[in-house]
């Protein structure tokens, strides 16, 4: 069953922090499992940033209940970048398609290879060193839950565009789909307007 949560600016207490620790250490040396879409907009990017930054057990730098967690962080983080089939965006084209799908093929490999290069950027800034970034292909949506069932996550965190009802309805929401449909709770990451950048 998903659960969905809205996050921007909030932060877990301690305690939390410090109860999130005892199950994991008593989870039989399995760490938890963080599954986070990432993909070239500035909503995924904060989401990541969210993410890390409110979830300190990802990395080994942070003091946990006044304790310095050990070398090893107490999540996996998995980052996965969907690239859309070229395909899918000529469906409505007429002649010069075997032009033109070369061209967005190659752009779309470009999109997905400076999305992987930031996200590891950002992660071995922030020390966090259990992380791995997958580029999977086809409908974001889909392939999010099926990342989830691979990896038996605990965790799904997805970014929020804010679109509008009706842009919503022509091309759906991610995070709407993801919180009804993955196997596990779903975080969705808003950035408010009160938050920089």
């Amino acid at each position: 069953m998903a659960g969905e949560s809205s996050a921007g600016g909030s932060s877990c207490s301690s305690g939390e922090l410090a109860e999130m620790n005892n199950k994991n250490n008593n989870n039989n040396g399995k760490k938890k499992v963080v599954v986070v879409g990432v993909d070239d907009s500035k909503e995924s990017f904060y989401s990541l940033e969210w993410t890390v930054e409110n979830l300190p057990m990802l990395r080994k730098d942070i003091q946990v209940d006044d304790h310095q967690s050990s070398s090893a962080a107490l999540f996996k983080l998995i980052l996965v970048h969907v690239k859309v089939p070229a395909v899918s965006i000529l469906r409505f084209s007429g002649p010069g398609f075997g032009d033109v799908l070369p061209r967005i093929e190659a752009d779309l490999k470009n999109t997905a290879s400076i999305v992987t290069d930031k996200v590891k950027d950002f992660c071995n800034q922030k020390l966090i060193t259990d992380y791995e970034v997958e580029v999977w292909e086809g409908d974001a949506r889909n392939v999010l839950c099926e990342a989830v069932e691979k990896h038996r996550a605990d965790i799904l965190v997805v970014g929020s565009h804010g679109y509008g009802i009706f842009k919503r309805a022509i091309l759906g929401s991610v995070s709407d789909y993801c919180a009804h449909h993955a196997h596990c709770s779903v975080m969705i990451v808003k950035k408010t307007s009160n938050t920089n950048n």
